[in-house]
């Protein structure tokens, strides 16, 4: 049976933990009427007998399935960032007093909130998860190798295939510095190189056939320097884009646009801000240092006038910044629209 105060509940806010969650209910004039810690596997069957409210809970680990079983329930339930939450907490952190500011923040109209992902996302956001891993601990075998190989003064040139080009040689021959145990140690790490290799490859291919059996990576590898790897991550981070109202809105969330620092009739604009997803965020800057390497190209993608005028005026690593920031948004309305992408062509350019 539900509790007595259960009815005069409207907002409530969940602090998700591993395995405990802290609830905080509050009623229409805002007061505290619901206050409890559940576990997590329980969280459902709690609020099943409640009169459907609106619930925040603090976007995080395990929350987007926690949700998507909430919502079944007929609650308006919103995911919010940390970030909005924060400004709320009042006095001394607890998991209490989080769950209180949640419970504030997903009242306010402002609060951007984080939509909930479908396992197809999530299982495509893992794939992507792992192969960062992956080529990180591939760098990492990388360096060590060439770490080992300089303390014995034999140097390689840089990117990784002419190392992967060189080491079988210098195994072979350069015995006279290298001792059997530093060969063995070295053969061994290639090994482990090797295997990473193919499960990269493995990862990578299943990626592929992904994107291009799913309509929206198809449309947006339309888009200059978009491929299977960075199409597929926007799908798995933004869905359709429907979180987004412009794609200016959707550039800022990935940290591309300057930190404003305003006052009166002052406009300061510093670095970007960096916020958002990282990896999205680096993606969408290799995309641009792609088409920056390929200047003839710059007109048939119509980005000829304003990016050879840019390139004057602006150091390579904010052109890449700003070209990055220009992607993003095209990649939003391509997304919202549901098209591919067009170029534009101006008559003189023709």
């Amino acid at each position: 049976m539900p509790r007595k105060f259960d009815t005069a509940v409207v907002t409530i806010g969940i602090d998700p933990g591993k395995n405990i969650l802290h609830l905080v209910g509050l009623d229409a004039r805002g007061e505290i009427v619901l206050r409890e810690k559940v576990v997590r596997a329980r969280i459902v069957s709690r609020l099943a007998n409640m009169p459907p409210c609106l619930i925040g809970i603090e976007a995080g680990m395990g929350t987007h399935y926690v949700t998507r079983e909430l919502l079944a329930l007929d609650h308006d339930v919103r995911q919010v960032p940390p970030v909005y939450a924060k400004p709320f907490r009042q006095t001394h952190k607890n998991d209490f007093r989080d769950a209180h500011a949640v419970a504030e923040a997903v009242q306010r109209p402002t609060t951007r909130c984080v939509p909930p992902k479908t396992d197809e996302q999530l299982d495509l956001q893992a794939l992507h998860r792992v192969r960062y891993r992956l080529v990180g601990q591939r760098t990492a075998i990388i360096n060590q190798i060439r770490c080992f190989l300089v303390e014995h003064g034999i140097t390689v040139r840089q990117r990784l295939h002419w190392l992967r080009h060189a080491l079988p040689d210098i195994l072979a021959q350069r015995t006279d510095v290298l001792s059997p145990r530093m060969v063995r140690i070295l053969e061994d790490l290639a090994q482990d190189w090797r295997r990473l290799d193919d499960r990269i490859e493995a990862v990578t291919d299943e990626i592929d056939v992904l994107s291009k059996n799913t309509e929206p990576c198809r449309h947006l590898m339309t888009i200059p320097g978009i491929g299977p790897i960075i199409s597929s991550a926007i799908v798995a981070a933004i869905a359709d884009g429907a979180a987004f109202t412009r794609g200016r809105d959707f550039a800022a969330w990935l940290g591309l646009v300057p930190k404003q620092i305003s006052t009166g009739d002052r406009t300061i604009l510093g670095r970007i801000t960096k916020r958002g997803n990282r990896y999205l965020r680096m993606l969408f800057l290799q995309a641009a240092r792609v088409v920056l390497l390929r200047p003839r190209n710059w007109m048939q993608h119509s980005f000829g006038p304003w990016l050879a005028a840019a390139a004057q005026r602006l150091h390579h690593n904010v052109l890449a910044t700003a070209l990055a920031n220009k992607l993003a948004r095209i990649a939003w309305s391509v997304l919202v629209e549901h098209r591919v992408y067009e170029t534009r062509l101006s008559t003189a350019a023709v």
